[in-house]
């Protein structure tokens, strides 16, 4: 048995398979991504395979996964050495709250998805257009959906409730949290290297969607993001929390909600502030003010949000970064953690240094009260676990 593991985005595929070995699923065997997937994009794929690289150019389509499936279908077909595919594990940003668990994509689960499109406007109507696509070109597989809210559903009912009226609660407008995917994988992960990891944990997922988790026992206890996809840190064009006065003075100025949407996601965060980019890379490239200002703000709301995620928990024993920014800016991580100093924390400036997002790398001092560790995440590994999960007790 083999899962593919697919994240499908406005204008791009990611796509990874992941061979079965006594019922656990293993390290992908292919990884890659189709790129330029927009209206008018031009499609280009690149893989690796066992170590080895790849590349072409797609023919361009009027409906944009039609250029990626069939892309995808030829390198399946021509490769030696992949197996069959049994399913097709899909990750769905938000589950609202109806979905607590990965499950077999229906007629009827596709159109309830649906409806949550307007809490998370770039990612959830694209995850669900992939669903859709590969249902299509592989009518003969299982399709799994894997929701990044399912690793916080069980939040106390203190981290879940808005300060609203009870009965909007009731309706679900409560904290969801998201990242779960990649939370439960590096959660994982730590637990296979670190006994700390059963204490009281802090995970950062830091990338153009960015996020922190406080978790003890393995289980999420708090989280930045809440009702959408929008709440918490600053990121790479959101603008993470934001008090909502500003938003009835804009209305009270003619914003109407599209304008809205796109100022909230697509204009803000480090590209907003910067006026330059989202990449944190070209921002720590650039000698200029604005520049600086945007990667001071983004290192300034992580402290902040630690502190309260820390004090949510009564401490830490351990804190994890991960994702893009989090696994690849040494500089960022030494900034955190020194401002968390106060805390016990320590980093090693040359193991810190090291640490380039390739394996799981400790970066703490000996004499840090609190362990720091960088670990890459795997989201397609997690949710092709539970595609396997699935398909077994089926």
């Amino acid at each position: 048995m083999a899962i593919l593991s697919v994240n499908a985005g406005s204008s791009s595929l990611k796509f990874s398979i992941h061979p079965l070995r006594d019922g656990e699923v293993q390290a992908s065997l292919l990884t890659g991504s189709i790129q330029g997937l927009e209206p008018g994009g031009t499609p280009d794929m690149g893989w690796t395979l066992n170590g080895r690289r790849g590349r072409r150019s797609l023919e361009a389509s009027a409906t944009s996964f039609a250029a990626a499936l069939a892309g995808l279908r030829e390198l399946l077909d021509s490769e030696t050495g992949i197996p069959a595919i049994d399913a097709v594990s899909h990750r769905v940003v938000h589950g609202g709250r109806d979905f607590r668990d990965s499950v077999i994509v229906t007629d009827d689960i596709l159109a309830r998805l649906s409806r949550l499109d307007s809490l998370a406007p770039l990612h959830q109507p694209h995850n669900v257009a992939g669903i859709r696509a590969f249902r299509e070109a592989f009518p003969t597989l299982p399709q799994i959906a894997c929701f990044d809210t399912a690793f916080h559903a069980d939040l106390p009912a203190v981290a879940s409730r808005f300060a609203l009226p009870r009965a909007m609660h009731d309706d679900g407008v409560r904290r969801y949290g998201f990242h779960g995917l990649s939370y439960q994988y590096i959660m994982g992960t730590l637990q296979r290297h670190s006994p700390r990891a059963s204490g009281r944990v802090l995970m950062a997922h830091l990338g153009n969607g960015a996020s922190l988790c406080a978790a003890v026992d393995g289980r999420s206890q708090a989280t930045t993001m809440g009702f959408s996809a929008l709440d918490g840190l600053m990121m790479g064009t959101r603008s993470g929390t934001l008090d909502a006065g500003v938003l009835l003075y804009l209305m009270e100025q003619g914003w109407d909600h599209d304008r809205l949407q796109s100022l909230l996601y697509r204009q803000s965060g480090l590209l907003g502030v910067s006026g330059i980019s989202a990449d944190m890379r070209r921002l720590r490239a650039d000698a200029g003010a604005a520049a600086r200002e945007a990667v001071e703000l983004f290192t300034y709301r992580i402290v902040r949000e630690a502190g309260a995620m820390a004090a949510c928990i009564g401490g830490l024993d351990l804190i994890a970064f991960s994702g893009g920014i989090g696994e690849h800016d040494a500089t960022l991580r030494a900034d955190v953690c020194a401002a968390l100093g106060w805390m016990g924390v320590r980093v090693d400036g040359a193991r810190n240094a090291a640490a380039t997002g390739g394996a799981v790398q400790r970066i703490d001092s000996d004499g840090s009260s609190i362990e720091v560790w960088v670990v890459p995440t795997d989201e397609g590994r997690v949710a092709a676990q539970a595609a396997a999960a699935l398909i077994a007790a089926r």
